[in-house]
């Protein structure tokens, strides 16, 4: 009875954008049985990917709604779904997919054998084919990197989102804290990863971050340039977070890495050139790429452009600027939808887990769900 709702909660979480595939060894239940209580597991399999009250999924569960608004606060703390409001306005909960979301609200939860687990899962979970077409971040350049002569959109500069932000909120890389705590870590920066808008009160209320002002997230920024860190903000031109990523525990990066052309998955606008004329065959690019797409040859380097994923971190740092970025023709360059729900309706429909009309039916079936438990 135990198990087999948890293979529920799987195929529910499948069923999400970001998705959640079986594997033969099961490993994937596992990870639910460490994260949900059978439980929380079965209240999750009444919600949905729009927020709804605690009355609405209290009639669907068939409990009392103060029995519901328990489960549900105590659900969202552990970062189980997402819980959106405040502010004066009332809480709502929804379905959470695991990655962009569960997962990563574990840090600062994590142990050695989730750990363990969720490695064991990764090469199922990320669907380099799915990610391709429709990512769900994307890369920007280091400030650096984008000279005066570019023409970038603000959802294209990481400066200027931040300047755009009210709220903002850090906290660890759950990528390099799960390395660390398994001896397998790395020297950059640990507190890097930023939150805007709703994020902040949900990551706070979770207990995994902090309120930061707009000059410290700027200095995070600086940091991770001085450091050799990726920018990638969700996909979307209102980003609600910015990952400050390394090529060598970032789960993302590291599967791109794996992929023989990730320029072809990655979401990004830009690309490097390198002027092998002015180029001086220092190496500091070489050593700065988390792609590995610039190679020494001979006295200088050279560019594999299909590695290329435009983080800039090789023009931000060359001493002679031998290298610059160019925005990629229009037919190379990823859409970028205008919101969060934008993207993930998106991916859902690639992976051909939601098309419109279940998109629509869903949305009216929320509508009578809250008539009825008015």
């Amino acid at each position: 009875m135990i198990q087999s709702i948890y293979k529920k909660l799987a195929r529910h979480l499948d069923n999400l954008p970001g998705g959640y595939p079986p594997t033969e060894s099961g490993v994937e239940l596992k990870i639910l049985r460490r994260l949900f209580t059978p439980e929380e597991a079965e209240l999750t399999l009444h919600l949905t990917i729009i927020a709804e009250p605690a009355r609405v999924v209290a009639r669907r569960a068939g409990i009392s709604v103060g029995e519901a608004s328990g489960r549900l606060e105590e659900m969202a703390r552990k970062g189980l779904i997402l819980k959106t409001g405040g502010n004066g306005k009332p809480p709502r909960y929804m379905a959470l997919q695991f990655v962009v979301g569960i997962w990563e609200n574990q840090v600062n939860r994590l142990d050695a054998e989730l750990i363990r687990d969720v490695n064991d899962y990764i090469p199922t979970l990320f669907n380099l084919d799915e990610w391709r077409r429709a990512p769900q971040m994307r890369t920007i350049p280091v400030g650096r990197s984008l000279g005066a002569v570019h023409s970038v959109m603000d959802y294209e500069r990481a400066e200027a989102i931040i300047r755009d932000q009210k709220r903002i909120s850090v906290r660890n890389c759950i990528c390099r804290q799960e390395h660390e705590m398994v001896g397998k870590g790395c020297d950059k920066p640990m507190e890097s990863c930023l939150a805007f808008g709703e994020g902040v009160t949900l990551s706070q209320e979770m207990g995994v971050s902090r309120a930061i002002e707009r000059n410290e997230a700027l200095d995070i920024l600086r940091r991770a340039d001085e450091a050799g860190l990726v920018l990638q903000p969700s996909n979307s031109r209102n980003p609600i977070w910015i990952c400050t990523c390394c090529g060598c525990c970032c789960q993302i990066l590291k599967s791109f890495k794996r992929h023989p052309r990730p320029a072809e998955i990655v979401a990004a606008t830009f690309s490097a050139v390198v002027d092998s004329r002015a180029c001086q065959g220092c190496g500091v690019c070489v050593d700065r790429c988390q792609m590995d797409a610039l190679m020494m040859d001979g006295d200088v380097a050279a560019l594999d452009e299909g590695r290329c994923i435009g983080c800039g971190l090789c023009v931000s740092t060359c001493p002679v600027d031998a290298i610059e970025l160019r925005r990629k023709p229009a037919s190379e360059q990823p859409g970028v939808p205008r919101t969060i729900e934008g993207a993930y309706f998106r991916l859902a429909r690639k992976r051909g887990k939601l098309g419109a009309g279940e998109i629509a039916r869903t949305v009216l079936k929320s509508r009578v769900d809250r008539l009825l438990a008015l």
